[in-house]
């Protein structure tokens, strides 16, 4: 896990594990709904989720192009995007796949507002 907004596309003609910006046609919208919930987040706006093994990782504004972060080829977002016209970021939320319960309520903070204004820009 990691505190990212990741938008579109996951995979890139190159398939190299790393590093190679995917652009999709709608590249702003993406860059401008991802950003829009990273910087009502008060960890992810940072860009520096600070994961245990992953300290050094950072992302500028807090979002990252998925093929940019590492490359997925076949992910959901992308088939979405390309077979169904559907608009979607991924979103990590935690460097914890499964957050204990005394967790959540945290977790819900950290999430509510970037919730909404993502919601007002949809």
């Amino acid at each position: 896990g990691s505190v990212v907004a990741s938008y579109p596309y996951d995979d890139s003609p190159t398939h190299k594990p790393t590093g190679v910006y995917s652009k999709s046609a709608d590249d702003e919208v993406f860059r401008y709904l991802a950003k829009a919930y990273a910087s009502n987040h008060p960890i992810m706006r940072t860009g520096k989720p600070n994961c245990p093994g992953e300290e050094e990782e950072t992302f500028q504004d807090g979002i990252t192009n998925g093929a940019q972060w590492y490359d997925v080829e076949g992910g959901m977002q992308d088939y979405n995007y390309v077979w169904a016209n559907c608009f979607e970021i991924t979103l990590e939320l935690s460097c914890c796949k499964y957050p204990p319960s005394s967790e959540l309520q945290q977790e819900w903070e950290n999430n509510r507002d970037s919730l909404l204004a993502f919601l007002e820009k949809v």
